[in-house]
């Protein structure tokens, strides 16, 4: 297991750079100067844009300012954004309260998804799959706005049972609601895959060869049919990490978040370039850790599975 770890961290080398080095380069090669953008419509002497190129290392060829930004963040210096404001103190602003946000929404669609899903693949056929399955369907067919902006009017608006937007360093209880909106599509998802993995794997041989075999049925169910199903389920709920992470720009506008979605979306709307490729890269690091743990998960839950 050791040896398979080293080898996983040694293939991540290259894809964390080759990575940030396109995030890169697709942000600061962009036509149009981030400097004089600065400025608007107002008049700028050459010194101050000569100072701010030399501030930001834009007077630099492109590949020594990559491998400055490279320097920075094994130092954890990610520079400033063109704010003036220092890019780690918008990151540990942003990223606790996204990393709240992110694990309710995986809660939820894991634990009720995977519950839903099991429950479903068990009743093949019955009123409750078909049930479940309509009503996954539908929340599959509702875009995330539309679903954001209802349960923000009937939760916190008409009925009052929690407040209509999150204020500065949320709670757990202010995030439950944007939570629940993040992770429904997903959750949906992981039912449906849930129901199907299960329902594969109960017609599977080994199930029922130890059902022949006269072992109880609640065995058979939770060690023969759960833990197989549950392969294809946690390599979705690993990349689904990073996408609730990154991809909370809605949920967080409408609930009024302050998190890593906000900090990207205002970045990209001022032209901070060093704040878009920071956030991008620590999102990169979050996806290439949640494969590993994945990973890892998968000889735990396939007892076939060794690395070695």
């Amino acid at each position: 297991m050791g040896w398979y770890i080293g080898r996983r961290l040694l293939q991540m080398v290259p894809v964390f750079f080759g990575a940030t080095l396109l995030i890169y380069a697709l942000v600061f090669l962009l036509p149009g100067d981030p400097i004089l953008a600065l400025f608007g419509e107002r008049p700028a002497s050459p010194t101050a844009i000569a100072a701010l190129r030399e501030q930001y290392n834009l007077d630099e060829p492109f590949i020594v300012q990559y491998l400055l930004f490279i320097k920075g963040i094994f130092t954890l210096d990610f520079g400033q954004s063109f704010s003036g404001r220092p890019v780690i103190d918008q990151l540990a602003d942003a990223f606790p309260v996204t990393i709240k946000l992110a694990l309710i929404a995986l809660a939820i669609e894991a634990v009720l998804g995977i519950a839903f899903g099991f429950l479903a693949g068990l009743r093949r056929g019955g009123v409750f799959d078909s049930t479940v399955l309509f009503l996954s369907l539908v929340v599959i067919g509702i875009p995330v706005f539309v679903l954001g902006f209802t349960a923000q009017y009937l939760f916190g608006v008409k009925w009052g049972i929690v407040d209509p937007t999150v204020g500065g360093d949320p709670s757990l209880s202010e995030l439950l609601l944007p939570g629940a909106v993040l992770g429904a599509l997903s959750f949906a998802y992981v039912l449906r895959l849930t129901r199907n993995s299960v329902a594969e794997a109960l017609s599977a041989d080994h199930v029922r060869t130890a059902t022949a075999k006269g072992l109880a049925r609640p065995r058979v169910v939770t060690v023969h049919v759960l833990r197989n199903s549950l392969i294809p389920v946690v390599t979705f709920l690993g990349a689904d990490l990073g996408a609730l992470m990154g991809g909370a720009l809605v949920t967080e506008g409408i609930f009024n978040v302050p998190g890593v979605g906000r900090l990207l979306y205002q970045a990209v709307i001022r032209s901070e370039g060093p704040t878009v490729v920071s956030v991008v890269t620590v999102l990169v690091l979050v996806y290439l850790l949640a494969n590993l743990v994945v990973d890892l998960l998968y000889a735990v839950l396939d007892p076939r599975i060794r690395y070695v």
